[in-house]
């Protein structure tokens, strides 16, 4: 007797609704520098990168962090969104990427203290002084990163801290008009908002040193102002390191736990829980899936929905994190770039119902035909 049960959908696979945006799976893409725009505009190379990830299947596919000024990227090779040419050279992009079935999101950053430095196969330190090619760097306080990153940046004005904020909010705004349903801004891996957060890198005496309140606020007056231009149907959320690894894990744990909460309750709609990186003498515990545990916390500790990454690796682990509940979404990094055609590959090894039509129609059509 023949059992016709239509198979189970892996948890993997089930749609994920947030605010007016559906995601046709919970497989997103993280986003990855390609040190390779010119000026900020993106260029050939990331409309073939980010539109193949679009049609290999995942759900969302984000952008890689583009600085909301020139000195906010990390490389020169770095794409930005501080003027309307970027804008107009994502816009392709972005329609190219809906198109494709994916929802289009884009991460929006400053690089703070870590900007100015060489492409990671050309160095992966500072542009050395004098090289036309580097600029000035900023931070909270004047003390550099370590390892490569030997420059000590200048210590932020008030007025340095108004034009940031300026700045993401202008990000913002192109980002929704080059048509980004999925804004996410980058408070994390030691950047410039993280800097502000962190002990490490914020010895500051001010309104926005010293204290939780004080180190949190930079990152919230920024999300408040980011939530009053980006349009309430589309999420708004935020990469943000909530743990150093540094030997202060659950206090540091504890006041990022606190702190989303505080963004939770100024608009902020989902969580991608990542690593702090605000000192090159971390002892991080590189494992399979290490950072699951940590987000699933995150997620029950704030009500806020999340994500997370970092050596997910296989179909097994990103479904086994959905399906207990420690995220609502995997962030795919490596793994898409070995495979762009990694969700089709996750649909066949988990028994998913028709996995070939996780594919574009032109090659699930012939998949599913001669299999």
């Amino acid at each position: 007797m023949t059992d016709n049960t239509p198979a189970k959908t892996p948890a993997l696979f089930e749609p994920y609704t947030l605010k007016s945006v559906t995601l046709r799976n919970r497989i997103a893409v993280s986003p990855m520098c390609q040190y390779s725009a010119e000026d900020g505009v993106p260029k050939d190379w990331h409309r073939s990168h980010l539109v193949s990830l679009a049609r290999g299947g995942a759900g969302l596919v984000v952008a890689e962090a583009s600085g909301v000024s020139p000195e906010g990227r990390i490389t020169p090779g770095c794409t930005g969104l501080w003027n309307d040419e970027q804008r107009d050279a994502f816009a392709p992009i972005v329609a190219e990427i809906k198109a494709a079935g994916a929802v289009p999101g884009i991460q929006i950053a400053h690089a703070g203290r870590k900007a100015s430095a060489n492409k990671p196969w050309e160095g992966d330190d500072h542009i050395a002084e004098g090289d036309p090619r580097g600029w000035e760097t900023v931070s909270p306080s004047p003390i550099a990163f370590g390892g490569g990153l030997t420059k000590v940046p200048r210590e932020m004005t008030l007025a340095d801290i108004e034009k940031v904020k300026a700045d993401y909010v202008a990000a913002a705004i192109r980002a929704r008009e080059a048509g980004f349903e999925w804004l996410m801004l980058h408070f994390a891996h030691g950047y410039l908002a993280q800097s502000f957060f962190s002990k490490h890198s914020n010895q500051r005496t001010d309104e926005y040193g010293g204290s939780f309140e004080n180190r949190s606020r930079f990152l919230l007056e920024t999300l408040e102002a980011v939530r009053a231009v980006w349009p309430d149907e589309f999420p708004l959320s935020a990469r943000f390191g909530v743990i150093e690894f540094d030997g202060n894990d659950e206090e540091t744990l504890g006041e990022s736990i606190e702190l989303i909460k505080l963004m939770k309750d100024r608009g902020l709609d989902f969580i991608d829980v990542s690593i702090v990186f605000s000192t090159p003498t971390a002892q991080i515990p590189w494992g399979p899936a290490f950072m699951a545990p940590i987000a699933e916390r995150v997620r029950s500790e704030t009500g806020l929905p999340a994500a997370t990454s970092w050596y997910i690796g296989t179909s097994e682990n990103a479904n086994r994190m959905v399906e207990t509940g420690q995220v609502d979404l995997v962030m795919m990094g490596r793994p898409m770039l070995e495979n762009p055609h990694w969700p089709y590959q996750a649909a066949k090894e988990l028994g998913k119902d028709r996995p070939s039509w996780t594919l574009p129609a032109p090659y699930a059509h012939w998949l599913e035909r001669y299999r």
